[in-house]
């Protein structure tokens, strides 16, 4: 066992912190609407800490440790041509303002505003079908990633019995998962996610400390300058003989970044958690400082692996992780490369990190596997109940009643991802499994969304259509990549042929429909359908091109200061990519002059990453106080539950 005592009272430390956070939310969780959106209480850090944190996850981690062990440094340069996509999607409030002006509970709840009930039903039934076959993997990852970091043996022996260690794992992490979520709903979700972000936030910066000051940079340029040509770990330009993530998996993800947005339901209660549009905005528009620097741990840990496993003056310690991962258990050689490239990570932290470093590393991944667990439970519970169940129902349920089911509906899904993890194997990387298995929604979701919310032509025959269309080429190529798992089109790019497929034939369906209009003011409650208290901009109020910008008459001037510094930053940094790419291809950059560039992108990062740590958690505690103090004083509606009246 790699714990020490110190260790497991770290751990411990951080069950007790949230424990008492979901606990201090249970009274007001009575309601429909606060289990499932808080009561719309959220504040902009708030939203922004605890849904990066639920999107985070352990499996996403993992996701990173494998992408970035491959590739290294490169899988920086190539996603900040995500920078204009990102300034165009934070001003404008892209989708996030206009579904928060709909009042919808859930995305389907929207889309029997927007098209029909039976579409509605349809449709979270497939987001439902898709989420749960996504999640599916998520505790054993989680599970063998713990067993890996914390030294556990395969098997206890408990009053003569043996017991196997995985299984229990599982079990554990999701019963703590289901117990925080059961106490107090959406708000004990937000809440304790809120405070493992923080948490997470300030474990990873230590962790990053250590690391760049135990490993020497000579080391780390010694082994990153070994790549092969083709599949360098500092030059972007050379990733020719790069199989999985290569250029065009990089730009795909731009593609699917502005066109998936919140798409995908797995954070579903925090799409409608905010207290009004324009919050909802401003959380949007501070989320990406989560990619920006919150997330350097990522990149950091797997490049010190690689350095830990493969330079010479750690050979001897680095022979004990060679040595367990060449002895991983597994049916098949495809299913060990699986596990090997999921373990590395976990394996390596446990001999290099020292007595309680490794105890704070362990409580912000339990953290990360908590919070992601938690929010996908709710998320995939509750739209089973709410877009499945409840259309059906004549009669309304009490309140009581109905959040008994939910809670039942979230069990469910509880033990089929324990089933489903405890037998299924998968032999590709997580980012290529999750890619495709989303895009089984999200292929045809996002035409539907972006249609349905900025276009009054788009219609219900183009959302059946198109929904139709993107779920069968996802799952056309989850079997093809099943049977053969060397088929030359990788994940991402076959969830790209699913988008583009749905766009088209939701466009073209829809121009050869009726030309009738949808009345969009009475959809986002603007107009004459305006409610008080919730003040929305449109394109038509804006008087300036400023305010046409995305600037609109809700910015305050501490808005104002907010958005500018955050937006400043993809700004600058798509300039240095243009020119750099353009110097890149007309003059033969060395490796060395790109490895001293990520040494000094690195330092620079990680001082933005303690001001913005301190900045979100400042933010974050008043963002608290103001959701406890509404939720002691605002009446509850028994009305606001999810159901949309004379709508067929």
């Amino acid at each position: 066992m790699n714990m020490s005592l110190i260790d497991w009272g770290i751990v411990l430390g951080l069950l007790v912190i949230l424990i008492w956070g979901a606990a201090s939310t249970r009274r007001h969780a009575g309601s429909v609407a606060g289990f499932l959106a808080a009561e719309r209480c959220g504040g902009r850090y708030l939203i922004a800490v605890a849904d990066n944190m639920a999107q985070l996850g352990v499996i996403s981690l993992v996701w990173y440790f494998e992408q970035n062990y491959q590739v290294g440094y490169t899988s920086i340069w190539w996603p900040l041509m995500e920078g204009p996509a990102m300034i165009i999607m934070a001003l404008s409030g892209w989708v996030i303002y206009r579904f928060r002006q709909t009042r919808a509970l859930t995305l389907a709840q929207f889309f029997e505003m927007r098209y029909s009930r039976k579409f509605r039903v349809f449709a979270g039934l497939v987001a439902y079908l898709a989420g749960i076959i996504n999640f599916a993997i998520f505790p054993s990852v989680g599970a063998r990633f713990f067993i890996a970091l914390c030294g556990l043996p395969t098997a206890f022996t408990v009053v003569g019995f043996d017991v196997a260690t995985y299984p229990l794992m599982m079990v554990l992490l999701l019963l703590v998962s289901l117990a925080l979520l059961f106490l107090g709903g959406q708000i004990a979700v937000m809440v304790t996610d809120f405070l493992q972000g923080i948490v997470c936030n300030f474990a990873f910066i230590i962790v990053v400390v250590f690391l760049l000051c135990t490993f020497k940079w000579e080391q780390i340029a010694e082994v990153l300058l070994a790549a092969p040509a083709g599949q360098s770990m500092v030059d972007p330009f050379d990733l020719g003989q790069e199989k999985h993530f290569d250029f065009w998996y990089y730009v795909i993800g731009v593609i699917i970044m502005f066109y998936g947005c919140k798409s995908w339901q797995g954070t579903q209660g925090y799409n409608c958690s905010a207290k009004n549009a324009h919050e909802a905005k401003m959380a949007g528009i501070l989320s990406p400082w989560r990619f920006r620097v919150l997330m350097l741990i990522v990149l950091v840990l797997p490049i010190c692996v690689r350095t830990f496993l493969q330079h010479p003056d750690f050979a001897a310690q680095a022979a004990v992780v060679s040595q367990s991962l060449e002895a991983l258990a597994a049916p098949s050689p495809g299913v060990k490369e699986a596990l090997q490239n999921q373990l590395r990570t976990p394996l390596a932290m446990s001999v290099m990190l020292p007595a309680g470093l490794l105890g704070l590393a362990c409580a912000a991944m339990l953290g990360a596997f908590i919070s992601t667990h938690d929010t996908y439970l709710h998320s995939w519970g509750t739209i089973l109940v709410q877009d499945v169940i409840l259309p059906f129902r004549v009669k309304p349920l009490t309140p009581r009643q109905h959040i008994r089911m939910l809670r039942l509906s979230i069990l469910a899904v509880a033990v089929f991802i324990f089933l489903v993890s405890l037998l299924f194997q998968h032999t590709q990387f997580i980012a290529m499994f999750c890619a495709l298995t989303a895009s089984v929604f999200v292929g045809g979701a996002g035409s539907v969304i972006i249609g349905g919310l900025y276009w009054d032509r788009g219609t219900t025959a183009a959302a059946w259509a198109a929904m139709a269309t993107g779920m069968c080429a996802a799952l056309a190529g989850i079997v093809i990549k099943q049977i053969q798992p060397a088929f030359f089109l990788t994940g991402q790019e076959m969830s790209f042929l699913a988008i583009v497929a749905s766009v088209a034939v939701y466009v073209l369906v829809s121009l050869l429909g009726p030309r009738t209009a949808f009345n969009m003011d009475r959809l986002l409650h603007r107009g004459q359908y305006a409610i008080a208290g919730e003040a929305t901009a449109t394109w038509k109020d804006a008087r300036t091109w400023w305010e046409k910008l995305g600037f609109s008459k809700d910015f305050t001037g501490g808005d104002r200061i907010v958005a500018y510094i955050t937006l400043a930053w993809p700004l600058v940094w798509t300039v240095i990519f243009v020119v750099v790419t353009v110097y890149s291809l007309t003059v033969d950059v060395s490796a060395t002059s790109w490895l001293a560039f990520w040494h000094g992108w690195t330092w620079f990062i990680l001082a933005c990453a303690i001001l913005v740590t301190t900045w979100f958690t400042i933010g974050g505690y008043f963002d608290l106080r103001y959701l406890f103090r509404q939720l002691r004083t605002r009446a509850a509606n028994p009305l606001d539950d999810g159901r949309v009246e004379h709508n067929e």
